[in-house]
């Protein structure tokens, strides 16, 4: 599994996205299954209406349908420990999705994210070690 941005899934089904061909072609080379949180899904949904309108947010419902694209549920704990995370990178700032993320990183174990945000260079996990970064140069 890969944990999964909003910026890179909108890349993925907005043809008129910068960053498109480049997230078409990662997503290719990555192992099957991307993850993603409900607030990255979330906030996916909104950009893509914004892009697309209806025709793009069914093909993030079609991701999400074929399993080609899971949702992660946050737990009680998973929620505290995003409010503590946000808290910590205020000066960044977190958002709540990018938060959503680094907890699901710490509680799922994974240690790639597939995201073209720039601020997942600056979070940490637990015990200090980074998320690499997929594609390696995030925009921002």
């Amino acid at each position: 599994m890969t944990l999964t941005d909003a910026g890179a899934i909108v890349a993925l089904l907005d043809e008129d996205d910068p960053y498109h061909t480049r997230c078409v072609r990662t997503s290719g080379e990555l192992p099957p299954g991307l993850l993603t949180t409900w607030p990255c899904f979330t906030e996916a949904m909104y950009l893509l209406g914004k892009a697309g309108g209806y025709t793009y947010q069914a093909q993030l419902w079609s991701l999400r349908r074929r399993g080609f694209l899971s949702l992660h549920d946050l737990s009680g704990k998973e929620t505290d420990r995003a409010a503590e995370l946000m808290e910590k990178y205020r000066d960044t700032p977190m958002d709540l999705a990018d938060a959503s993320l680094m907890v699901t990183a710490e509680t799922q174990g994974l240690r790639r994210i597939f995201t073209l945000d720039h601020h997942f260079r600056i979070y940490r996990l637990r015990g200090g070690l980074a998320l690499e970064m997929v594609p390696e140069s995030a925009k921002g």
